[in-house]
């Protein structure tokens, strides 16, 4: 059987000062995550293993969080960051990738001032040495992003991207069809999957199930449930809701597939995407 994965979840330490997005404002969520936090949600839930996220757009909080996993039985990747556009980021990817538990890479793209971004052609060395090194692209994307992100996917066909959070479409706020018609753009390069997460934080705050229904039947739809990956967002899900509430919808949004699809969306694309090809496994 194939385990339980959580594809995305964050720990933080406040004092550490290098999340610029973190304020006292988030209240629900301004305080420190640690292992010891999330140990109970994952048990919980029957869940084997997580894929830490980064948080802050440093080396310093890659670092830390690398430090975390290998203290971390369940934490079984690290996705970290780097400068793509450093001159020397092909070397700082291969001294990153030497890690075993480094899995992945994600550039703060829904952040960044200039929209264009992931057009720079001085990002290429970056996504090469991706390849390379056999590291996944994390894409955290706004809906106005996706299709500037199609010219990354032509120029590097090899490159694994995921994209987080389903490109945070915000839902029930008018804008659903140019994000349809932009995933479904997208969903057409065969090396990129989706995660099912962070929906809830785009959602009313009143949000029910059949809010989140028609985003999460496009989604797969467009991706299937091979390209398809469940996360927690945790914990700042915390926001618009608590783990347990988040899986049992995103089970109840899945609960037309059959239970070889659920297992790969709940687990087996997360080990696929990330794990295996780094020469992972994960006990069931």
């Amino acid at each position: 059987m194939t385990p339980r994965i959580d594809a995305h979840q964050h720990f933080w330490h406040v004092a550490r000062g290098d999340y610029a997005w973190l304020t006292p404002a988030l209240g629900a969520i301004y305080r420190d995550f640690n292992p010891e936090d999330l140990a109970p949600h994952l048990a919980a839930h029957g869940i084997a293993a997580s894929i830490l996220v980064q948080a802050a757009p440093t080396h310093a909080e890659t670092t830390f969080l690398l430090d975390l996993a290998h203290k971390t039985a369940f934490v079984a990747g690290v996705v970290g960051w780097t400068e793509f556009t450093a001159p020397d980021a092909d070397a700082t990817i291969a001294r990153l990738a030497a890690d075993p538990l480094l899995v992945g890479l994600r550039p703060m793209v829904q952040d960044i001032a200039d929209d264009d971004w992931l057009t720079r052609p001085q990002l290429a060395p970056a996504f090469d040495a991706m390849i390379a090194h056999q590291l996944v692209f994390d894409a955290l994307l706004k809906p106005r992003h996706l299709l500037r992100l199609i010219p990354v996917l032509e120029r590097h066909p090899q490159l694994r991207v995921v994209i987080d959070h389903a490109a945070k479409p915000a839902i029930g706020g008018g804008a659903g069809a140019a994000w349809r018609s932009d995933i479904t753009a997208v969903a057409q390069f065969p090396k990129i999957a989706c995660k099912l997460s962070g929906l809830v934080t785009e959602a009313p705050a009143n949000w029910t199930v059949d809010d989140l229904r028609p985003y999460a039947e496009h989604l797969l739809t467009c991706f299937g449930a091979e390209r398809l990956i469940w996360g927690s967002d945790w914990p700042v899900v915390n926001l618009a809701a608590d783990y347990g509430r988040w899986i049992s919808t995103a089970e109840q949004l899945m609960v037309g597939l059959d239970t070889s699809a659920q297992s790969r969306v709940f687990g087996g694309n997360a080990v696929g995407m990330y794990l295996s090809h780094r020469g992972k496994a994960i006990a069931c």
